[in-house]
């Protein structure tokens, strides 16, 4: 019988309420709501009508509470470092929503206080690194179908004229503290980790407020692939999510529910041709062979973005590793932060 994680909540808003709560359903077994902390009296109401659990308005109050294990934080994105700071100091360990701060010195600040005695206690979550697509694109890179792959490109973009608190700055608002954690994280696994270099644009469009809401950004991985990412409120044809090219085929979304591939059958040889440095005759470019490909198109793979919380059970219970290393976390954060030095932000 499992021991469930006694589990105190810190923001029941869009992301806490609507998010982590649905991704907590039938998870009983390994997580108990026993406290919820909101600054808006409905929404305790509502924790409380919902979970029989104790709510409280001060989060002081919340971290006083000795039956919460550990802390969820879902609050507003400026209010993530010193809500997870305050937790941590008060000896909690802490779950938290991205982004994990608003710059990379204060992430440095979180990850150096998330580790007590060698135990760690800072666990970020990256939940898009479980993505089924996102699997299921490394998956296909990984077998080889398409060859040594060398351009990857993810994009997430649509068209809106969005005015809610994360287009304004002072609340951590902008598209780079927005989906900018997910994709940039997804990006650095295509690229091996780390990158040699980086050059990236972004620019405030169509939303309201007074941050970005596109943001480009090209970089070339320690593993030597070019990964591109594009994210987007101002895209009025949505852009292909994945793009991937390789030396033996490509694999390109069609319409977010399917994808199509192309690849050469796996005994096929490159015939090794000589470069002619002669004069070449009529619009040839050499005398090559038809290049046989096998074009399909397949279903992308669809599910629940749960896994954190299992992983997240699995490394407080278990003694697993959670897979998403604090230090992979800061280097989204700086990988960000880059991103906003280059753009004079």
């Amino acid at each position: 019988m499992k021991n469930p994680i006694k589990l105190g909540m810190i923001g029941i808003g869009r992301a806490g309420y609507n998010m982590h709560l649905k991704e907590l359903e039938g998870k009983d077994d390994m997580f108990k709501i026993v406290a919820a902390c909101d600054v808006e009296a409905d929404r305790r109401e509502k924790m409380a009508d919902r979970f029989g659990c104790k709510t409280y308005y001060k989060l002081d109050e919340l971290l006083s509470d000795p039956e919460v294990e550990v802390v969820d934080i879902a609050t507003r994105s400026n209010d993530h470092f010193a809500h997870a700071k305050t937790a941590l100091e008060a000896g909690k360990t802490v779950f938290l929503e991205k982004p994990m701060s608003m710059t990379y010195k204060e992430a440095e600040k979180l990850v150096e206080l998330g580790y007590k005695d060698g135990e760690r206690r800072l666990y970020i979550r990256h939940n898009r690194r479980f993505e089924p697509k996102f699997l299921q694109v490394q998956s296909i890179i990984d077998s080889g179908i398409l060859g040594d792959v060398y351009y990857v490109k993810r994009s997430v973009g649509s068209f809106q004229y969005r005015c809610d608190w994360q287009t304004l700055s002072q609340y951590g608002g902008g598209q780079l503290l927005n989906w900018g954690p997910h994709i940039v994280d997804q990006a650095l696994r295509f690229a091996g980790g780390d990158y040699t270099r980086m050059f990236s644009v972004i620019s405030q469009q169509t939303a309201s407020g007074d941050c970005e809401d596109v943001v480009r950004a090209s970089m070339v991985g320690v593993n030597g692939r070019h990964v591109e990412l594009l994210i987007s409120g101002s895209d009025a044809i949505t852009p292909p999510e994945y793009l991937v090219y390789g030396t033996r085929g490509a694999l390109v979304d069609i319409d977010g529910e399917k994808f199509k591939i192309s690849y050469q059958p796996s005994d096929y040889k490159n015939p090794g041709y000589t470069a002619n440095p002669g004069t070449p005759m009529g619009d040839k470019f050499g005398e090559t062979a038809p290049i046989p490909f096998t074009t399909e198109e397949r279903k992308w793979d669809n599910g629940p973005l749960d896994h954190t919380w299992i992983y997240l059970y699995e490394a407080i219970r278990e003694g697993k590793e959670y897979p998403v290393s604090n230090e992979q976390a800061l280097k989204v954060m700086q990988t960000i932060q880059e991103i906003k030095d280059q753009n004079g932000r």
